[in-house]
């Protein structure tokens, strides 16, 4: 049986202590085009910044877990990012875990 404590805050009544946070970066593969990329690296370029070579866009999601099991927040995760956070068709995605920031 699995136990977690649980800490009262007046905003929002009962919540679970964050213990694990997942730092989730998730990018366009490599061979997929990244319109969005290419119109930042072309307004770079206009405003001067002719050392830019190429720009690739994606996502930065912080998720905090209320487990101090870093394997079992690791597959959890693992599991967010395969089933919703990222398509695996066109994306790809790598995390570290930490302890949150106060």
């Amino acid at each position: 049986m699995r136990r977690t404590k649980i800490l009262q805050t007046p905003q929002n009544g009962n919540t679970h202590r964050k213990l694990i946070s997942a730092k989730i970066y998730i990018t366009l593969k490599p061979t997929v085009n990244d319109p969005e990329g290419i119109t930042v690296k072309n307004g770079l370029h206009s405003l001067g910044f002719d050392i830019v070579d190429s720009v690739r866009f994606g996502k930065y999601i912080e998720v905090n877990l209320s487990t101090d099991d870093v394997k079992q927040a690791s597959e959890e995760v693992e599991d967010m990012c395969q089933k919703l956070l990222a398509n695996p068709v066109i994306e790809q995605y790598s995390f570290e875990m930490a302890s949150p920031d106060n």
